[in-house]
């Protein structure tokens, strides 16, 4: 009787699940596989209409995106990974801070906490054009601010400039996910009973200590799927940046994404586009399963 209750509710749980199922094959499953099979042929403007003149070229595409004579890839990639390890620190560690704050309770406390959020609440084109007009030359509140405090002598073109451009898309995105870090972290902090901190107290441990010996522990799992979530959605943004700079001033700002887009959309080299795309899903691929593995090891512990 047992095993029979137990076959009607896996077989409930698969055709429940089943819509999702085929919604994810249609418009996810099939789409990845296709751009994976173009990475493979020589498809370009002249060749898009014509599937007799798409000619198989195996990895040729993946060689010349990171060994060709004028390779953009490699330097897109150190760049991603620049965007991505500097928006990730600020975001966690600001989330984090502001997490604490708002686990206390004061007054106005639900009042601030609902206004961190309107930063994750505005559409990301808003907020890049928001931040492209704060970093202008003339009339920035970057500059105006800046000079104010005699930080500045004179404005600088914070846009047109490699360095200065990639902290600038790199301000406007720790600015946006702020409050994402914020909430989840919030979120174990409030799994955490208040006992543990009483007796931590009556055994005369510090603020110091009960952050790293007990507070940090408790929500390791919430850590993790901040720092991983957090690495997926920076590591793949492409408005933001394509708003603020279009990948300028030179390919200083060029991300995986945007290349891939400029690959596609802009010089119609739709393979090179899809390969480029392709190594953007590996990376992330690769970090999904990292994830994975560490929270299976957490449980088996």
């Amino acid at each position: 009787m047992k095993r029979i209750i137990k076959n009607k509710t896996a077989s409930l749980g698969i055709l429940f699940s089943l819509p999702a199922l085929i919604y994810m094959m249609v418009f996810i499953g099939y789409p990845m596989i296709q751009n994976f099979i173009l990475s493979f042929k020589n498809v370009d403007v002249y060749t898009f209409s014509q599937a007799a003149n798409q000619k198989f070229v195996g990895f040729q595409n993946y060689l010349d995106l990171f060994k060709g004579a004028n390779s953009v890839l490699p330097i897109a990639i150190k760049n991603t990974i620049i965007f991505t390890v500097g928006s990730i620190f600020f975001q966690f560690v600001i989330g984090f801070g502001l997490a604490l704050l708002f686990n206390k309770k004061f007054p106005g406390c639900s009042f601030f906490r609902g206004v961190t959020m309107i930063s994750w609440l505005l559409p990301v084109t808003v907020a890049g054009l928001l931040f492209k007009f704060m970093f202008q030359l003339n009339g920035g509140i970057i500059n105006q601010l800046l000079m104010s405090i005699h930080v500045l002598k004179e404005p600088i073109e914070w846009l047109l400039n490699g360095k200065s451009a990639m902290a600038a898309i790199i301000t406007a995105n720790i600015w946006i996910g702020i409050p994402f870090n914020m909430m989840l972290i919030l979120t174990g902090l409030t799994t955490i009973p208040n006992d543990i901190y009483e007796s931590a107290g009556l055994d005369g441990a510090n603020k110091i200590q009960t952050l790293f010996m007990i507070t940090i522990p408790m929500i390791k799992p919430a850590i993790m799927s901040v720092l991983t979530l957090g690495f997926v959605y920076t590591f793949k943004v492409f408005d933001l940046v394509w708003v603020m700079t279009k990948g300028g001033p030179v390919n200083a700002t060029e991300l995986v994404s945007t290349y891939a887009y400029r690959l596609s959309f802009q010089e119609f080299q739709f393979s090179k586009g899809a390969a480029a795309a392709n190594v953007l899903f590996m990376i992330l691929l690769c970090v999904g399963f990292f994830y994975i593995k560490t929270i299976s090891d957490d449980e088996v512990m």
